[in-house]
């Protein structure tokens, strides 16, 4: 994405309010932030000539000090069965992908929140290509148009039902534009999208899950993996500040404030690692006291990964035991693997310029989280 003058203001970076202000700042009355969302969102127009109901004057001044620019496009890949991913460049720090899964009755849009990640799961690619920096809202939600435009969404031809946070990156340390960007989706002026379309995934930052809950609506999705800590502690590091008691009691917090709301746990089945009929029962046991789905992912392995991923048999006598124990469970498939899209795969391109631990402590001081622990589970 190449540089925008300083004296530029990128709109996709604004939500109505902002953009009130915007256009407040140019003597222009607050309704110019309505007509200008859904042109940008509804419409998908970035050139501002094209914004035929507003006057050729403000037409001239948007293009002196305004732009409407989503990240550029690197590439775009499609697998066998359908599933679309882009490369797209987030200027010298690297480049980040996004994924869309059709499905017979839905289109879900994986989105990313940061260049690479700075937590470092065992199981996950974009954790091993370290971090970068984080999305602004602009390349968060601009990930949205770009696959809105591409797939013709406006026109129903591929519609775009549900959009996940389950891209590179911890949504959670990049809180304030990733909120940004999902008030953007959820807005009338705008996409649209019902909070319940919307599925942010995190892998336990318990301070900034209960922040969440208090600041939006939106669905919760749980990177578990293990139903103890000793095995949680390897394959998700951040477990060793925030062990399984503590994330499930923030996962009752979040539901208790929603109608007959149900936490997602996400959980990788590796083989030998967290796949036995103990394990089962284990999880079992955690997950009965919390209002919850759990959606088993059958691991998806990258070059250097020491995992493998568990057998059918094994994978589905986890989801039996589970599931007949009265917690609803299902086996996500596997999309896009041929192209490295499935879930864990995407990896990006990313510049890694910042030692891991002090980046953590850096967003946990803007989070005001009262301390993370470093990308390999020791206090720095």
């Amino acid at each position: 994405m190449t540089d925008i003058a300083p004296d530029i203001t990128n709109l996709l970076d604004l939500d109505e309010q902002g953009l009130r202000a915007f256009f407040a700042s140019h003597n222009e009355k607050p309704f110019r932030a309505q007509q200008v969302m859904k042109w940008m969102y509804q419409q998908q127009v970035d050139d501002f000539d094209q914004m035929t109901d507003l006057s050729k004057t403000l037409r001239q001044t948007l293009k002196s000090v305004a732009t409407i620019r989503t990240p550029e496009i690197i590439s775009v890949e499609t697998s066998v069965d359908g599933t679309i991913k882009w490369l797209i460049s987030s200027g010298q720090s690297g480049a980040v992908e996004m994924v869309f899964i059709p499905e017979d009755h839905r289109g879900t849009l994986c989105v990313s929140s940061q260049v690479g990640c700075v937590l470092n799961c065992s199981f996950c690619s974009t954790g091993a290509q370290g971090f970068s920096r984080n999305l602004t809202v602009s390349e968060i939600i601009g990930q949205v148009l770009i696959a809105a435009k591409h797939l013709g969404h406006r026109t129903e031809q591929r519609r775009i039902t549900n959009v996940v946070m389950m891209g590179m990156g911890e949504p959670l340390l990049n809180f304030d534009a990733v909120v940004a960007a999902i008030s953007l989706m959820k807005h009338d002026y705008s996409f649209g999208f019902a909070a319940k379309r919307i599925t942010l995934s995190t892998a336990g930052l318990v301070p900034a899950i209960d922040r969440l809950s208090d600041t939006m609506d939106v669905s919760l999705a749980i990177s578990l993996h293990a139903p103890d800590n000793a095995t949680r502690d390897v394959l998700v590091p951040l477990n060793r500040k925030y062990p399984i008691s503590v994330l499930l009691e923030s996962c009752r917090r979040f539901a208790a404030t929603r109608h007959k709301f149900k936490v997602t746990f996400e959980y990788t089945m590796i083989e030998g690692m967290n796949d036995s009929p103990e394990q089962a029962r284990a999880l079992v046991r955690l997950l009965k006291t919390v209002p919850c789905k759990l959606n088993l992912i059958p691991f998806n392995p990258f070059p250097g990964t020491r995992y493998q991923c568990s057998s059918e048999q094994a994978i589905e006598r986890f989801r039996r035991l589970v599931h007949d124990a009265g917690i609803v469970t299902t086996v996500r498939k596997t999309r896009g693997d041929d192209i490295d899209a499935a879930c864990g795969q995407l990896v990006g391109n990313v510049v890694d310029r910042t030692r891991r631990s002090q980046r953590l402590r850096d967003q946990a001081v803007s989070l005001r989280l009262p301390e993370v622990i470093a990308s390999d589970g020791v206090r720095p």
